[in-house]
């Protein structure tokens, strides 16, 4: 791709996110299941790292499996309900810890605190190095949220309903994420295409 190209973002393409998660849940870590948990939340919620310390077992509501999400950097605060799978092993990572407590983080460190960002983005390092994820500009813990954005925006999810999951007060901060992706333009060609070839 040309440099003037290149997008100004950066985030995970689908296979380079499917490796992420694989490469997590094979690992052979202790701590595979909390970092499973809290890469699949803040996947499918769109959070920053300093967003997932904020996240409290109150906040969750098992039964409907959404999730209150407390946003930063004058953005909204919003309700997101999680996908089967994420849902899944949240509810896994809480039975087997026994977090109990509705004032208890939902993800804490080895020092029984909440997770730092600092741990987040080494977090995102070792497992971006182990799914052999080539671009290290890619190895940064806010670079899910960028890759949730882009695939909610080559979903079809317009971008009313975009700035909404991302909690944006600002419907510009959402435009970034309508970039010409080459899923969107392949998408653009073919609508061309159903309409007829430009005469």
């Amino acid at each position: 791709m040309p440099h003037d190209l290149e997008p100004k973002i950066k985030y995970l393409t689908q296979d380079e996110t499917k490796r992420l998660f694989d490469c997590i849940e094979s690992t052979d870590s202790v701590h595979k299941l909390r970092d499973l948990a809290l890469f699949r939340v803040a996947y499918r919620c769109g959070l920053r790292a300093s967003e997932i310390s904020l996240i409290k077992l109150s906040d969750y509501n098992r039964t409907k499996g959404e999730i209150y999400c407390r946003r930063l950097k004058g953005s909204n605060n919003n309700t997101i309900r999680l996908d089967n799978k994420a849902k899944y092993i949240l509810d896994k990572y809480i039975d087997e810890h026994k977090i109990t407590s509705e004032n208890d983080s939902l993800f804490i460190s080895q020092k029984n605190k909440p997770i730092s960002r600092q741990t987040l983005d080494y977090l995102m390092k070792k497992y971006c190095s182990k799914a052999n994820i080539a671009d290290k500009k890619k190895h940064h813990f806010h670079t899910l949220k960028h890759t949730t954005a882009v695939h909610l925006a080559e979903s079809d999810m317009d971008i009313k309903e975009l700035q909404w999951w991302l909690g944006h007060k600002a419907v510009s901060n959402t435009e970034v994420y309508f970039q010409f992706t080459t899923k969107q333009q392949e998408k653009m060609y073919n609508k061309l295409k159903e309409k007829s070839e430009m005469v």
